[in-house]
């Protein structure tokens, strides 16, 4: 008794199938379980957040996002200073940052004053010490403290909220 085309073609078919339909099972059963960890995971996460914070985070107000205004000190300051060898020139650019837009007015209305004691600061600095990153980074915390007395003198507070070098050029 010998199977014809047809009929092996007909008893393939339903194995095709049943082939499909497992395979089928095997992904929608890796699906479901990912979703059931990836659920598991977050629910436990926001336990966690919630114990750490006492609140739950539906709760949480959106903290309120204040804009952040730039000033440029246009034109960069240039300032001589020595060094052991030579005499050295420092070139900066300076843009200050505040979210309170009236101690922006405030640097403008006393630019001068601003610009020579920024320019007294840079002549006093020493090559070596600028050379090293952390030296920028001290020259640019007192840049910003220096500012920052001018408008707390001004207006009672200090309103400046950083001091950027947006250039630093040394010679």
């Amino acid at each position: 008794m010998a199977i014809t085309e047809e009929e092996a073609v007909a008893v393939a078919a339903p194995k095709k199938k049943r082939s499909l339909l497992v395979i089928g099972l095997v992904v929608a059963l890796l699906a479901v379980s990912g979703a059931c960890a990836y659920l598991f995971v977050s629910h436990g996460q926001h336990k966690s957040a919630t114990a750490a914070t006492g609140k739950d985070a539906g709760d949480a107000q959106p903290a309120k996002v204040q804009p952040e205004y730039f000033l440029p000190l246009d034109p960069a300051f240039v300032v001589n200073f020595r060094d052991d060898d030579a005499m050295r020139y420092l070139q900066v650019g300076v843009t200050l940052m505040s979210h309170d837009q009236a101690a922006l007015d405030t640097v403008k209305g006393v630019d001068p004053v601003v610009r020579n004691a920024l320019v007294m600061l840079f002549s006093r600095q020493s090559y070596s010490i600028l050379s090293d990153p952390i030296g920028k980074q001290k020259l640019q915390a007192d840049a910003l403290e220096a500012v920052r007395k001018i408008v707390a003198a001004r207006t009672g507070k200090p309103g400046i909220d950083a001091l950027y070098f947006t250039s630093f050029v040394m010679q």
